[in-house]
């Protein structure tokens, strides 16, 4: 006798199978939320007490300063600046209360520091250029490039070669704006005078009161050369290429006026002579 199939009773199945299935899924999720919020709450905790414990330790605490860039600035003169860094902790300490402290240098034009593990902090400078020394109500100070004064001058500057500048007002917030446009064209000068590095060296005074005609001096002539405010470097090699003829022309020179293309004007020195001569066009 043949066996007879029975259809699955599906009620059977909806009743007491799915549902065991549905049981062991929501039990299972419950098992990894709880395993996820504990991971969870220990990086928490982590993230509280790591810190603070990598901070007091001895090996993450400054011990060396390396400083990058600095010419005019000695290392010496660096650390003073940044005098307690050394034995505060790499991590927690504020390097921008320590390049603040860099800034208040008057040769420091850029600082930053870096951190670099274990124990070291990277200064990294960008020091100030000297234009020249402006003379101020009888008193000398170097001239930043960028207009500002860098420091009063003194024998411990004798080794830079620089020309005094006439026509600057003292250093004060407002002579700063006052003083930026005669720099700018103090630096235009020089710039022009560059490529003739003979001639530059030459220059002992920069007279820029006139905003639009600059007066120079060189060294080893007396004469004031009065150049306008363009074709410096044109104008003054004008003037060189006759100078030795003036002097034998006119023995004593008070300015000397190279401003007028093909014609060079002269006033000689003395109170009673007001005459300028015009010495003819100029040697080529």
């Amino acid at each position: 006798m043949s066996p007879i199939a029975l259809p699955p009773d599906r009620r059977f199945r909806r009743a007491h199978v799915k549902p065991a299935r549905m049981r062991r899924h929501w039990q299972t999720a419950a098992v990894r939320m709880a395993g996820y919020g504990l991971f969870i709450a220990v990086l928490l905790y982590a993230a509280r007490r790591v810190p603070p414990i990598l901070a007091q330790a001895s090996l993450l605490q400054v011990d060396r300063i390396v400083v990058h860039g600095n010419e005019r600035l000695s290392t010496d003169e660096v650390l003073t600046l940044l005098n307690g860094l050394r034995g505060q902790s790499l991590i927690a300490t504020d390097l921008e209360t320590w390049r603040l402290q860099m800034l208040s240098s008057p040769w420091v034009r850029t600082a930053e520091l870096r951190r670099s593990l274990p124990s070291t902090v990277d200064v990294f400078l960008s020091e100030k250029e000297p234009l020249g020394i402006a003379r101020v109500r009888g008193r000398m100070y170097l001239l930043d490039d960028g207009g500002g004064f860098i420091d009063e001058y003194g024998p411990h500057y004798a080794h830079f070669d620089l020309p005094i500048i006439d026509g600057l007002e003292a250093p004060s917030a407002r002579a700063d704006a006052v003083n930026t446009p005669r720099v700018e064209l103090v630096a235009q000068l020089l710039a022009a005078l560059s490529p003739r590095p003979d001639i530059a060296r030459r220059v002992s005074q920069i007279d820029v009161r006139d905003l639009h005609n600059v007066a120079v001096i060189l060294t080893g002539d007396p004469a004031v050369v009065l150049l306008g405010d363009q074709q410096f470097l044109e104008r003054l090699q004008s003037y060189l290429e006759v100078a030795s003829d003036l002097r034998e022309r006119v023995a004593d020179i008070d300015h000397v006026d190279v401003r007028f293309d093909g014609r060079i004007y002269v006033k000689p020195t003395g109170k009673g002579s007001k005459a300028e001569r015009a010495l003819g066009k100029r040697k080529r």
